[in-house]
Formats: structure tokens, sequence, C-alpha cells
């Protein structure tokens, strides 16, 4: 089984692969296709891409019995010790003193809400 994850590709591409695979949702293709048809396709997917981005998970021999194929993802597939994963990119870290530009309110939503000192309160009889 093959499947295909498109994102932000021409509607040319999408109606490409519906001639050989099943559409199952908006940018998702699936199908059973022969290991020619599927590196065509995906040489095909990689021309007609563009701006896009797209993912491919098809069937190998092997312990995992898959394999992967990336155009332009920020995900990218690592081999280690005989098994692929996908490995995503680090999230930006910040500190506490936020950069300038950032409200009180994303810095309480960043970092929840700071106990206040208590206010003095005057009563006034």
């Amino acid at each position: 089984m093959t499947v295909i994850i498109l994102t932000a590709c021409p509607p040319g591409l999408r109606g490409h692969l519906t001639q050989w695979l099943l559409e199952i949702s908006a940018g998702v293709y699936v199908g059973h296709i022969s290991s020619r048809v599927r590196s065509r396709l995906w040489a095909r997917v990689q021309d007609m891409a563009g701006p896009g981005r797209a993912l491919m998970v098809f069937q190998i021999g092997g312990e995992q019995r898959l394999s992967f194929k990336v155009h332009d993802h920020h995900w990218t597939p690592v081999d280690l010790d005989g098994i692929t994963l996908m490995r995503r990119p680090a999230e930006p870290v910040f500190n506490a003193a936020m950069p300038a530009g950032w409200s009180k309110a994303a810095r309480r939503r960043r970092f929840g809400r700071r106990a206040r000192p208590a206010q003095p309160t005057t009563e006034s009889e």
C-alpha cells in the first residue's frame, strides 16, 4: 500500500494522482501500485509540487515493513539502527525575557500567570 500526502500543491498534481490512487481526504491519496509506478509517481510529485510539500509512505521488505520519502517537508526521515524515524525540527526556545513587542497577555499565555505581590488597600471611613 502507498500513501501520499500533499500540502499546498497545485490542482494539476492532485488530478494526476487521482488517476492512480484514491483520494480519501483532501490531499491524502491511498492505493496499491507497483514499485515502478510508485517511483514514477514520486518523480512526478517532485516535478509538479512547486512550493508545496509532499510525504510518501510505502511498503518495503524488512523489519519495519515501510519506508518514507519527503519533498520540501520540515520533518525528515532518519535511519537509526535499521529503523526509520521521522525527525521533526527543534522548536525555538524562549527565555523569560521575551523579545520586544510581546504583549503582557502573550507572556502570560507562554509562561502562565505569575503571582503578583499583594497591593496594599486603603480603607476610607
